[in-house]
């Protein structure tokens, strides 16, 4: 499975942007696909995934009601769509994948296989 991110940039505080990330390769009956990032100095960190089908979505708790993860399966994309954005958000946004029912370890780095190259979100004050 190849994943490529793309989507980041620089936005003002308050703010939004929407990340793209694109699968090809290998598919699952079983996919997860999230999002993970990591601040400049900091460990990577969840922020949300989405259990492909149905389309469950997961999020971290400084997502949530900012930050929404939804999917295309025809075009095999995933999307996180980033509002009311903080300067904390600010780092590599990284897609990644899991082929295999994770439900109950969706926050955890270490449950997905593939991993993009990630993409800079920048959040100004």
């Amino acid at each position: 499975v190849q994943l490529q991110a793309s989507g980041g940039g620089l936005v003002q505080a308050g703010g939004s942007l929407s990340l793209s990330c694109a699968s090809s390769g290998r598919t699952f009956s079983r996919y997860f696909m999230g999002w993970f990032r990591q601040a400049p100095g900091k460990e990577r960190e969840f922020v949300a995934s989405i259990n492909w089908n149905p389309g469950i979505p997961f999020y971290a708790d400084s997502a949530k009601g900012r930050f929404t993860i939804s999917r295309d399966k025809a075009e095999k994309t995933a999307y996180l769509q980033m509002n009311s954005l903080k300067t904390e958000d600010t780092g590599i946004y990284y897609c990644a994948a899991a082929g295999g029912l994770i439900t109950g370890r969706a926050r955890d780095l270490g449950a997905y296989d593939y991993w993009g190259q990630g993409t800079l979100v920048t959040v100004s004050s």
